[in-house]
């Protein structure tokens, strides 16, 4: 696997897939930096290297050339977070964005303009990816958020650069980081998976069972494992046609000797509204009219007891809708479980959509030890797949 530390880009200039799809109010201002934040070791590098850095990146799903997508929107935070002038060309292909590469000196960047104003970036043009080619010296894929969709800048550009391209330093700790839960990691192994729905997770589920020793499954889904194993779930959420591959799932696990945690309680409420009225109750024994929405306290406290005994920790999905204040206790107590756990030496990997949101929601970013920076790309890790984006620099 080769990385930054393969080269030496004194004089050469990188062309750095970066992922710079950042959220922007209605004033063009990033209101989350974190995936510039992210980049910033891979491109400092290549600077104190006495090299110079063109980032592409794309941002939102423009059709065509349309202003409110513009990467000149983020210039100024990429030069408030780098600390260096970043120039900007207002194209990403052709002539003059070729001699905007080819005049930059060592020490200088140059950010292009959003790749997906091409459509032939999405559809993964070869024609495309080559003109993108002749910007650089060495190719630099650093944007793990697009890894698993093999566009022009993330794959096929790979291609033109046979001997000079690596991962940066962002990708490299993200396929070290799902490494050391899939392959590497200290025993116990835990997996959390919270969330909705069952089926968006089956083949996660059926990848680690392998890999793990301990499952906990909460969140909306477990009441769909709740009911085929006979219990009253009242008006809780439920994947009905999803029950037998519950009951599967529980088997498989049984004969793989991986323990499966099923929360033994849940608060309850009588609407799916932060003021609604609420009580515990037995898990499989919810009234009707009333749906679990939060993990109760004796599943907290059981989830607890489970995460402090592993040494290496998926988190994946949030135990509540913790999205309102009054049913976030649960996904809160995880929180503070797996800050424990890691400060008490076990590796501790957060991602996914919701978990990385409540994560930095309720500010465990820095307690835990790594928060994936890609959705779709890290659960497709999880499931086993080879992304296109890590395959061709591996090529």
């Amino acid at each position: 696997m080769k990385t930054l530390n393969d080269f030496n880009f004194e004089n050469k200039k990188a062309l750095i897939r970066v992922d710079f799809n950042v959220p922007l109010n209605e004033n063009f201002e990033v209101t989350d930096a974190t995936r510039i934040i992210s980049a910033k070791p891979t491109i400092i590098k290549i600077l104190e290297d006495g090299g110079s850095c063109i980032l592409m990146s794309h941002l939102g799903r423009p059709k065509g050339f349309q202003d409110e997508f513009s990467l000149k929107h983020i210039v100024e935070k990429v030069q408030d977070v780098l600390g260096v002038e970043v120039k900007f060309v207002p194209d990403c292909i052709g002539a003059d964005v070729e001699a905007a590469a080819a005049s930059l000196e060592p020490g200088q960047i140059l950010l292009l303009e959003n790749l997906r104003y091409y459509k032939e970036e999405t559809a993964g043009d070869e024609g495309f990816a080559e003109k993108l080619s002749k910007l650089g010296d060495i190719y630099v894929n650093d944007a793990f958020g697009t890894a698993h969709r093999a566009h022009a800048s993330t794959t096929i550009v790979a291609q033109f650069f046979p001997e000079d391209k690596c991962f940066g330093s962002l990708l490299a700790q993200e396929i070290d980081s799902i490494k050391k839960v899939m392959e590497t990691g200290e025993k116990p192994v835990l997996a959390i998976l919270g969330g909705a729905k069952v089926s968006s997770k089956i083949t996660i589920i059926e990848n680690i069972l392998d890999k793990v020793d301990h499952l906990i499954i909460g969140g909306g889904m477990a009441f769909t494992f709740v009911k085929a194993q006979g219990g009253s779930i009242g008006n809780s959420i439920c994947e009905d046609d999803k029950q037998e591959l519950a009951l599967e799932i529980l088997k498989q696990a049984k004969e793989k000797n991986v323990q499966i945690h099923i929360p033994v309680d849940t608060i309850a409420a009588d609407d799916f509204s932060n003021d609604a009225n609420t009580q515990i109750c037995d898990i499989n024994a919810i009234p009707d009219g009333w749906e679990g929405v939060d993990a109760g306290p004796k599943s907290r406290a059981q989830f607890d007891a489970v995460v402090k005994q592993s040494k290496t920790i998926l988190w994946n999905g949030p135990l509540g809708v913790f999205e309102m204040e009054s049913f976030a206790g649960g996904t809160i107590e995880l929180g503070n479980s797996i800050a424990e756990a890691t400060k008490n030496g076990a590796f501790s990997l957060v991602g996914g959509g919701d978990s990385v949101a409540a994560v930095k929601q309720f500010g465990f970013q820095d307690k835990v030890s790594y928060v994936s920076t890609g959705g779709g790309a890290m659960l497709e890790s999880l499931e086993g797949k080879t992304l296109p984006g890590i395959a061709a620099i591996l090529e």
